[in-house]
């Protein structure tokens, strides 16, 4: 007998839902869904493969410098393992992850049915995909990039990096800018066109603010070190000048470029931390989160102020004083907005009945690590003080201090508290709190001393060290903290794995949360809501009584609020303020485009490096059709 969902004005069987909205089972529907939940499942899975992979690269380095003059690996296969590990670790796993977490998770807090573009969508993640398998493959053919994730010429020029190494690195970089980019326009507009009716900006979810931050920040940023990887493509591949100085280039273009991008992007990645954090905190104080409207505004503030840090990175290059006066002033700036979430997290717990679950343990773990990640920062914005630790280990403290702990730590505490909605299983608290203690334990140890190794002269990126310099110990220390630490992340992924078999029942509100994803099951049915939810609060769960939801009107934008809308494949488009339903989105059916397009991109990078006219041809034909049958096919069927 067919099992029915109430709605207050039809009865709609799940299985005719389903029907309607299921992807094709086995190996076709992998490829052809489009579903948002499953491709941030995808993010998520993908990226974390790569962070692993990234670990044990760490490790490795690690090892090489455990003692004085070791010899585990050569220098040159520490320049590629060093390479990797940082453009793994900020390409492919941090942003990457966080994008995961905001295609699953934004329309079930704005209460739609799927993003505005679920087809860009999909195509976001295959070419993320494809990028990372790209260079990946640098590894298999002996190849990997060796010159820095940071790439800087004239090192990475043909002249003096002749292989394709580099060339694995540019045009991976460019085609992940370009999954970035596209994400970042899906995120914007579904935030302020899909909004529940009555879900007004003033109402908006934090974590919502985050991701509409950051993809603000995404769109400005990113198109600049996507702009400097392809221009060092063309200079390595097609002999054009733009970084050689003798034929009128300027090296220093470059690092202006990347670092336009470089630091907003730690901002990137950690204002989508700070928003999981403003989540997660309130739920486990069981009370709301205290100066919404300040946080809220703080992080437009970080995602403004961001484009104005730069040049910090570039103090010693010789740029006017007056100029670099300014960016230091604008880097101290930045941490105020920074310090006002960190104020309302303090006063949200301060008359709180906190419960020390696992992801508030993240949660205040990421407070004390962001701390002193945030007081190095503005350390190292001070000019005399930068000169004095540039290219230290006292910089590789700081921005791991930021990039790793500030950003993991609430990562590894958002798959805690949202894992059970995406699985249906919880995950086991016991062995979440050893993880969590392992892990905070090992990353002090691992990268506190590191600031210590650079006031005592100790380079940053160097493949070996001799004796008698005072940095034996530290670097033993490092080591054995950077074990511990990988004991931690592995003892969730353990965690994760057996809880997918083992793990109790979640229901759809485990934790007693306010938003609107914890108003339906868990895992979420494809279609998400039945009816669309009405919301008049910031809280919407923990306001008394029953979550109101819509009904179908009787003209075609209301039509879609109910029942009817998900039986039409259907979501409601609001306006972008109020959020007053005022148009209707048809949500297209599962396509195999996005992946057809992804795959003559793949083909057209191939064809680049290994300097293959006709591959290329095939590439660009292929991404081409792709990409004129995507125009064309609007709705429909599978094609």
């Amino acid at each position: 007998m067919a099992t029915t969902e109430s709605t207050g004005e039809l009865d709609i069987s799940h299985e005719d839902l389903e029907r309607i909205w299921e992807d094709k089972p086995g190996l076709l529907g992998f490829l052809s869904t489009i579903d948002h939940k499953r491709i941030g499942m995808r993010y998520i899975y993908t990226a974390f493969a790569f962070f692993f992979a990234g670990g044990l690269i760490a490790l490795t380095m690690r090892a090489q410098l455990t003692s004085p003059n070791s010899h585990v690996v050569s220098p040159e296969t520490y320049n590629g393992l060093f390479t990797m590990h940082g453009t793994m670790m900020i390409f492919l796993f941090n942003t990457p992850v966080l994008a995961g977490f905001g295609n699953y998770l934004l329309p079930l807090m704005l209460g739609t049915r799927d993003m505005a573009f679920p087809r860009l969508n999909a195509f976001s993640y295959w070419i993320f995909l494809f990028s990372g398998v790209f260079m990946m493959l640098s590894f298999l053919v002996g190849r990997p990039p060796d010159g820095g994730w940071f790439a800087y010429v004239p090192l990475t020029d043909k002249a003096y990096s002749s292989a394709i190494n580099m060339d694995f690195w540019g045009l991976g970089v460019v085609f992940v800018g370009i999954s970035t980019t596209v994400g970042a326009i899906n995120f914007i507009v579904t935030t302020f066109k899909l909004r529940a009716p009555g879900m007004s900006v003033n109402r908006m979810p934090i974590f919502v603010w985050s991701i509409l931050s950051m993809a603000f920040m995404v769109i400005f940023a990113v198109p600049a070190v996507t702009l400097a990887a392809g221009l060092v493509e063309l200079d390595r591949l097609f002999h054009t000048a733009f970084f050689v100085p003798a034929l009128g280039g300027n090296t220093l273009l470059y690092q202006h470029l990347f670092w336009f991008w470089g630091h907003p992007e730690v901002y990137i990645l950690f204002v989508p931390a700070t928003g999981m954090v403003s989540m997660m905190i309130p739920v486990f104080s069981r009370r709301a989160l205290a100066g919404y409207i300040w946080v809220a505004t703080a992080l437009v503030a970080i995602a403004f102020i961001s484009f104005g840090v730069w040049v910090h990175h570039m103090f010693a290059t010789g740029l006017p004083i007056q100029a670099m006066a300014f960016f230091s002033a604008v880097s101290m700036i930045i941490a105020i907005p920074s310090g006002v979430q960190f104020f309302a997290w303090i006063a949200t717990t301060w008359k709180g009945k906190v419960r020390f679950s696992t992801p508030m343990l993240f949660c205040i773990g990421f407070l004390l690590i962001f701390l002193l990640g945030g007081i190095t920062g503005v350390m190292v914005s001070i000019l005399p003080w930068d000169w004095q630790v540039h290219d230290s280990y006292f910089v590789v403290a700081h921005f791991h201090y930021v990039l790793n702990g500030a950003v993991v730590f609430p990562i590894f505490g958002a798959i805690y508290y949202w894992m059970p909605k995406m699985t249906g299983r919880m995950l086991n608290e016991r062995l979440g709190k050893v993880s969590f203690w392992t892990m905070f334990v090992g990353f002090n140890l691992a990268f506190f001393p590191m600031h210590i190794l650079g006031i005592l002269g100790m380079p940053r990126r160097v493949y070996t060290y001799n004796s008698g310099l005072g940095w034996d110990g530290l670097n033993l220390v490092v080591s054995i903290g950077s074990l511990l630490f990988a004991l931690g992340t592995g003892l969730t992924l353990w965690n994760w794995v057996a809880s997918r078999r083992r793990g109790a029942e979640a229901g759809p509100d485990p934790w007693e949360g306010d938003s609107l994803e914890w108003s339906i099951s868990s895992p979420p049915p494809d279609w998400n809501f039945t009816a669309i939810p009405i919301v008049d609060s910031r809280h919407p769960l923990w306001e008394p009584g029953e979550l109101a939801y819509a009904t179908s009107g009787e003209d075609t934008v209301t039509r879609t609020l109910g029942t009817e809308g998900a039986l039409l494949h259907e979501t409601p488009v609001t306006t972008g303020l109020d959020a007053r339903p005022h148009d209707v989105l048809r949500i297209p059916h599962p396509t195999y485009l996005p992946f057809v397009v992804g795959v003559g991109l793949f083909v057209l990078m191939l064809g680049l490096l290994v300097d293959a006219v006709v591959i290329g041809i095939v590439g660009i034909v292929c991404a081409t059709v792709g990409l004129l049958w995507w125009t064309w096919r609007t709705e429909g069927e599978l094609v």
